[in-house]
């Protein structure tokens, strides 16, 4: 069976950072908006619709935005027929080789190719650092309103996982590895992270 990598992370803890790195490193393959792209195409939808809708828990949420119930209906199918096929691409990922994909529920999905689930997470004031250094030019928001930003993010994340998995999001208890990114250089932690992964996995293998 293939070695597959699932990374869920909090909104500027470098989770995303993480999964590239030890991509390279691994010599895995690396999805992250790759899966958005691929949706794109399977769906006739576009990019940015797609983005939009495909991680923020529109079931409890849609209603608000729409201004009938049938358009609540019509936004509840086209998140279903996102939701479909993305279940689709994220396990043709998994039969293709070794892959780390990043968010999207994938820890669920996968669940029986047995993939190792890493969770990344971080303290308020270093999620405000990373997002203050990765900035556009011209986003100049405030602390306070990047770390709003950041809280609803991530509870659109939560919503999100409580639509395709029984599992609490961020509960140390679903996954396999939780990094603590507070405070440390995400490329100094990625050769023994790499080095971890592969013992995991040979444990696996040998049956430990």
């Amino acid at each position: 069976m293939n070695k597959i990598i699932t990374i869920s992370r909090e909104f500027g803890s470098g989770g995303k950072e993480i999964g590239k790195r030890l991509a390279d490193k691994l010599g895995y393959s690396y999805y992250d908006s790759e899966i958005i792209t691929l949706l794109a195409k399977e769906t006739g939808m576009t990019e940015e619709y797609i983005k939009n809708i495909s991680e923020k828990g529109i079931y409890p949420y849609a209603f608000q935005f729409a201004k009938s119930f049938s358009m609540y209906g019509a936004m509840q199918n086209r998140q279903t027929e996102i939701l479909v096929e993305q279940t689709k691409i994220i396990k043709k990922i998994a039969e293709k080789g070794n892959a780390i994909i990043v968010g999207r529920g994938a820890n669920s999905i996968l669940k029986e190719y047995d993939p190792m689930n890493i969770f990344v997470y971080a303290d308020m004031e270093n999620k405000i650092r990373r997002c203050k250094e990765k900035a556009k030019p011209d986003e100049n928001l405030t602390e306070k309103e990047l770390e709003n930003k950041i809280k609803s993010i991530d509870k659109n994340r939560r919503a999100y996982n409580d639509i395709v998995s029984n599992a609490k999001w961020g509960e140390k208890e679903n996954y396999n590895l939780c990094i603590n990114t507070s405070n440390i250089e995400i490329k100094s932690i990625i050769q023994p992270l790499a080095e971890y992964i592969e013992k995991w996995f040979g444990g696996k293998k040998n049956g430990n």
